[in-house]
């Protein structure tokens, strides 16, 4: 197993941090969910994770649990109750090894889909943290809600930083001196705490913070009827086809023999494990993905070591600063996130190269269509019978 924390670790770290926080603080905001307990399982999951399957792994929100609890404001005990049912359901697919008979039927052209769609969705939500219209941004009512100064004369904060840190990353994207992801959170991190955000850290007082147990109780049965039927149907197709069946393809890509522990059904019953811990603490529903492994590999990511540094820090701001641990990560401007998560987004669309027949390239496009007028979820289903349609006309070209 390589273990390295050199500079390109650290820089792959924080890769995927424009994927992660918003919704984290939208969550904890907006919903209600435990600050301590959300990022410690974050921490967890990608320490666990990294030394288990002994290559970079990513650690994301589940997309459409997080975006409708956020837009519906739903509340924690619905949130966690969708984390047990999430729990149960990946943990059987893995350990039964349905997962694994499901996979042989997806057709590369699919995944490819998924893969592309994913992709120019991350890019398109960075594109609105830069622009200042994120859900986050819209419900504050500020592009840059956790700082003091909002606009640089007629242009928002937001856009500002993204242009600017946008052409860092660009000279700096391949520098091994001066890693652009280190480069462009730290001196994000810097100018929010001097345009504001270090007034949250005056209040912080280092200590021991363990997450409550259970800190909303035990969900109610129409608490589990609600979000089996709103959140976690939704969500399963999306997650079989993201977390799981491309983001195993994209990591045996990427690491080759390196990556022979990244399997279907390991993937299942490690976000199955996660989910029920992040229940127990009053976590957001986690799940690995594709988009957040492009991000890491597209900042420096090459061993585990970017997972162990990412989880320290995660496990070490929830214990230390309890509640406060969101201030220290508010330092980092929505415009800064907004960067990371286009760059993600390229480096996943760049999986279609090998997309080079006809049928392949508009099972590709029909994907993308549906998820930008529907979600991924229906996408992912018309991919499939689509690849069928073509495979039984013999439609290669």
């Amino acid at each position: 197993m390589r273990i390295s924390f050199n500079r390109m670790e650290w820089a792959g770290a924080v890769g995927d941090l424009g994927a992660l926080l918003p919704l984290a603080f939208a969550m904890i905001m907006v919903n209600g969910l435990s600050a301590t307990g959300l990022f410690l399982s974050v921490g967890l999951f990608y320490i666990i994770g990294g030394m288990y399957y002994r290559v970079p792994i990513a650690v994301q929100p589940m997309k459409v649990v997080s975006a409708y609890a956020i837009a519906q404001s739903l509340s924690p005990t619905v949130i966690t109750g969708s984390g047990y049912i999430i729990a149960v359901l990946m943990f059987f697919l893995g350990a039964s090894g349905l997962v694994k008979k499901a996979a042989k039927l997806i057709p590369l052209p699919v995944i490819r889909g998924v893969q592309v769609s994913t992709g120019i969705l991350l890019l398109l939500k960075g594109v609105y943290l830069a622009a200042g219209t994120s859900t986050l941004q819209a419900a504050q009512g500020k592009v840059e809600p956790f700082l003091d100064v909002q606009s640089l004369g007629p242009l928002p904060l937001s856009a500002v930083f993204g242009v600017l840190f946008g052409i860092v990353t660009l000279i700096l994207i391949n520098s091994k001196k001066f890693p652009a992801g280190l480069v462009v959170v730290g001196f994000g991190a810097l100018l929010g705490g001097l345009l504001g955000a270090w007034q949250g850290l005056a209040e912080l007082r280092f200590g021991f913070h363990l997450p409550q147990f259970m800190p909303f109780g035990f969900p109610t049965a129409d608490d589990f009827s609600f979000a089996l039927l709103a959140l976690v149907l939704p969500q399963i197709p999306m997650t079989l086809g993201n977390a799981v069946i491309a983001n195993r393809d994209l990591s045996h890509e990427y690491f080759g023999t390196e990556s022979r522990r990244v399997t279907d059904r390991a993937l299942c019953m490690s976000m199955g494990i996660a989910n029920g811990f992040a229940a127990l603490v009053g976590g957001m529903p986690l799940c690995h993905g594709a988009g957040g492994l492009a991000a890491h590999y597209r900042f420096g990511a090459r061993t585990c070591g970017s997972n162990l540094i990412i989880g320290v820090l995660f496990v070490l701001l929830a214990i230390g600063f309890g509640a406060g641990s969101v201030k220290v990560l508010q330092l980092i401007p929505m415009g800064v996130l907004g960067v990371l998560l286009v760059f993600a987004g390229v480096q996943l669309v760049l999986a279609m190269r090998d997309m080079t027949t006809r049928s392949a390239q508009a099972v590709v496009a029909v994907m993308l269509a549906i998820t930008l007028l529907s979600n991924l979820a229906w996408a992912f289903g018309a991919g499939i019978l689509l690849s069928v349609i073509f495979s039984r006309f013999k439609v290669s070209q």
